[in-house]
């Protein structure tokens, strides 16, 4: 199935990236360029590298220069995240080329690859959460709570997995269809965002 393959690669790059515990790691990407996998890697890496940029912001005694400086790495890694999504949609708009969409297909409210985005999220939270239920330093409260969570968190990973299984099933079958739509963020754009391109009057 497709999400298995998803979800052991996520677990790869989340595995991978922790044997540095480091943001400016360089990712060595063990899947062929041009295929899914590579993409599959690619996107959880972005996800983990920016999760763990999210925690370093957060330090209330951050240098607010410093603060600033990964604001806006994050910022930049939406928009990378965000073009590999849209990759991963074109992998999959090629693979259903040939499917002749039914008379009552209907349309998904998401794509296959932005359900995958949130397989690729979910990922990391089911590690982190691992991490803490099994925390040393933790007190008892604390890991039973986390446990909990976690397991809430493999059962939502088995339902999203299921229904995208369920999702590519329909598109095969011409079931429903997919479309692709760029994402067109502004915030990025300094001919969209007002407080750029009102820098230039």
């Amino acid at each position: 199935m497709f999400t298995t393959l998803c979800n052991d690669i996520f677990r790869q790059a989340i595995e991978d990236y922790h044997r540095y515990d480091d943001v400016d790691a360089p990712v060595v990407n063990p899947y062929e360029a041009g295929t899914v996998e590579h993409l599959l890697y690619r996107k959880n890496w972005i996800d983990t590298v920016q999760w763990h940029l999210e925690d370093i912001v957060r330090d209330p005694e951050i240098d607010p220069v410093a603060a600033l400086a990964i604001k806006r790495r994050i910022d930049a890694s939406n928009q990378e995240r965000t073009d590999v999504v849209e990759y991963i949609d074109s992998y999959f708009l090629d693979r259903y080329k040939a499917v002749r969409p039914l008379a009552e297909a209907r349309i998904n409210t998401e794509t296959p690859a932005w359900a995958v985005d949130r397989l690729s999220i979910l990922a990391l939270k089911i590690y982190h959460m691992q991490q803490e239920a099994e925390r040393p330093d933790g007190t008892d409260a604390h890991r039973a709570a986390c446990r909990a969570k976690w397991e809430v968190l493999l059962t939502q990973r088995a339902d999203l997995s299921q229904a995208i299984e369920e999702l590519l099933d329909d598109i095969e079958a011409g079931r429903k269809y997919m479309k692709l739509y760029k994402q067109m963020k502004m915030y990025n754009d300094p001919a969209l965002n007002p407080v750029l391109y009102g820098r230039s009057k």
